[in-house]
């Protein structure tokens, strides 16, 4: 397929801040392991991290600017450590290279195996 730039005039740039999702986010699964809730909070985390990933914005501030109810917000962002996407030392975030399977892949693919022999 020959892509084309639709708007030249507003073609994305990295300037002052730094945020990036890598497609193997979407194709590969990890977005869709993800509750809404998770989804939201990893989202505000790489907007909010430096080319490091590290993020400090305080938990009242990311439950202002999520929407998020403060427990709702504690169980994503237990749930992402978890599913090894982020760290956090009770103070400051780091959004992790992803790792090499999104959680949680090992179990489906055993699920599919056994319904495939079921069939």
């Amino acid at each position: 397929m020959k892509k084309s730039i639709l708007n030249p005039c507003r073609v994305r740039r990295i300037n002052g801040g730094f945020s990036f999702i890598p497609h193997k986010f979407l194709t590969e699964g990890f977005y869709g392991c993800l509750s809404n809730e998770e989804k939201s909070l990893y989202m505000f985390l790489v907007l909010a991290s430096d080319n490091n990933g590290l993020s400090y914005y305080s938990d009242k501030s990311i439950c202002a600017y999520t929407g998020l109810a403060h427990e709702i917000y504690s169980l994503a962002r237990d749930r992402l450590i978890k599913k090894d996407l982020i760290e956090y030392n009770g103070r400051v975030f780091q959004v992790l290279e992803l790792p090499f399977h999104p959680p949680g892949a090992k179990l489906i693919s055993k699920l599919v195996q056994q319904i495939g022999k079921r069939i």
